[in-house]
Formats: structure tokens, sequence, C-alpha cells
């Protein structure tokens, strides 16, 4: 493994790709011990996030007749904070708001299985298929938020899927007041890029 900005990234040498391959699918198919898996792997780190950025050129590609190669390149920076910003909320929330009485969670293993449950996202991609794209992004993005649900109840050691549904909830509204704020201040210079 390398680091990069402080974070070990993944190397891919043979058995590397096909494992991390293997994990890609396996979150996507909600695979409740792989959430467990990684959140135990202080080494995957650098997957999740790969993971974040592979969903978010998905999501730009699939919408690319929308944002063309500017909205590609802010989608895939806004996911990265996005996924940052949620991992630590879904931390905060999660450890000191809601916890149950077993919930013992670091934010690295939050950020770990937060980011595998972006896998699903990367099946964005086939949104620029014309006259499908919104189906492909509403369909992923229910996807996600049912794997993202998953994450969180393993990664806080959750019994109750409720107060887990109940974290992501309030971490995304949160998150979406936050990230509607920066637009509304910093738009304008957006729109100009």
């Amino acid at each position: 493994m390398s680091a990069l900005f402080g974070v070990k990234v993944l190397n891919i040498q043979r058995g590397d790709m096909s494992s991390f391959k293997d994990r890609i699918i396996r979150a996507a198919n909600l695979d409740v011990h792989l959430y467990e898996e990684v959140e135990a792997d202080t080494g995957a780190l650098g997957q999740a996030m790969l993971i974040v950025v592979l969903s978010s050129l998905a999501a730009g590609i699939g919408t690319f007749q929308h944002g063309g190669l500017n909205g590609m390149l802010i989608g895939t920076i806004g996911a990265l904070i996005g996924w940052y910003i949620w991992a630590y909320l879904t931390y905060f929330i999660g450890t000191k708001l809601l916890p149950e009485q077993q919930t013992s969670a670091t934010s690295g293993e939050l950020l770990r299985t937060i980011g595998f449950s972006s896998s699903p996202g990367i099946i964005r991609v086939l949104g620029i298929i014309p006259g499908i794209t919104q189906l492909i992004m509403f369909g992923a993005s229910v996807w996600m938020l049912v794997a993202m649900v998953i994450a969180v109840k393993q990664a806080l050691d959750y019994k109750s899927t409720l107060r887990a549904v109940g974290v992501c909830v309030i971490g995304w509204i949160i998150q979406i007041l936050f990230l509607a704020i920066l637009f509304f201040l910093f738009g304008k210079g957006i729109k100009s890029l």
C-alpha cells in the first residue's frame, strides 16, 4: 500500500484487484458480512475512497449530456466532500445522539462502510443511455440508501434497523442544508466554471 495525503490507497496488484472487485460486488449485493469486514479492515479506507470516486464519476458520465466535463469534476469533488461530511455526521449522530447500549464505532469505521455503500452507484454510468437517465439515477439512489442503512447498522453495532434509518435521514437532512448553504454562498463561482 502507498499513501496519498496520509491515507493508505489501493496498490492494485494481482490479488488486490480481484479482491477489490469482489468487495464492490458484495457491497452492491447488500452483503452484511462485507460491511462487517470493511468495518474491521483499517486498510480498506483507500478502497472506500476509490469506490466513492468511481461512483461519482459514473454519475457524471451518466449525466454528461446535462453537466459536461465541469459537472463531472465538480460532482466528483462534491461526492468526496459529501462522503466525508456524511460519515462524520453519522458518526456523531450515531455514537453521541442515538447510540444503543452496545454502540461502539470510530470515524474510520464509518468512512469505510459508508464508502462501500456507494458501490451500487457505479450503475449510474448507464444513465448515459438516452431515455433512462432519470430511472437509473433514481434506482441507484434508492439502492445506495439501502446499502448505507446496512453500512450504518453494522458500523454502529445497532440491533435496530429503524435506528440506522433515523441516523441516515438526520445526517442526510443536515448534509443537504450544509450543501445548500455552500451553493448559496459560492454558487455564482461554480456556475462560471
